[in-house]
């Protein structure tokens, strides 16, 4: 399946109301980040014979992050949390029934868990997170041949995408000591962002595009 193929599949009305609401709140590099995550996790997914509702990955994968605006953040609890509960008013707004609803804070808040997501129990909610350590420290990323990772990163560039997460992830972790991004930033983030080979530069897009 090609990547023109990936978007069509997630193509929908309610798919494209969250691109609105994620393309009015993320900065350029959060909402191709956001992007790229549903790519990475729809690729695997279709390669592998997954079952998966691409609806349900795409809006999930473009509110994985919302909890970390400003708009959205939360004082009381991590950002997976919150933006969970962001998704699943969205969700409602969108007509979807309860049982539909209640799976977006449920795979957002369970994209931080990594590979311990049990692909039988939560296909997307694996894929997911699978595809969000892709993106944050290249975890996996050799499951995409470097013609398909060079494309995507064509369409969908990382632009200033390691400084504005590392940003955020910082600021969380000041003000949230037992989130998971504290966490992320006591086990070295900053240094396994940037051996990410995402960001080789050999993938980039050449300059001017």
């Amino acid at each position: 399946m090609t990547l023109d193929d990936l978007m069509v599949s997630s193509e929908t009305a309610v798919s494209g109301a969250a691109l609105e609401m994620a393309t009015a709140y993320f900065s350029s590099a959060m909402l191709n980040h956001s992007l790229r995550v549903y790519v990475w996790a729809a690729a695997h997914g279709t390669s592998q014979n997954i079952h998966f509702d691409p609806e349900l990955l795409f809006v999930a994968s473009l509110f994985h992050d919302i909890g970390l605006v400003p708009e959205f953040d939360s004082h009381a609890v991590s950002f997976e949390e919150a933006g969970g509960q962001v998704a699943r008013v969205f969700a409602a707004g969108a007509g979807w029934p309860a049982e539909r609803r209640e799976r977006l804070p449920e795979l957002i808040s369970r994209h931080v868990l990594g590979d311990s997501v049990d692909l039988s129990m939560d296909p997307e909610g694996h894929l997911l997170a699978r595809a969000a350590g892709v993106e944050i420290t290249g975890r996996h990323a050799d499951d995409f041949s470097p013609g398909f990772r060079a494309e995507v990163l064509q369409r969908y560039p990382r632009l200033s995408f390691i400084e504005e997460f590392l940003a955020l992830s910082h600021e969380q972790a000041q003000r949230k000591p037992d989130s998971p991004p504290a966490t992320w930033i006591r086990t070295n983030l900053d240094a396994r962002m940037a051996d990410n080979p995402l960001d080789d530069s050999s993938l980039r897009p050449p300059a001017g595009d």
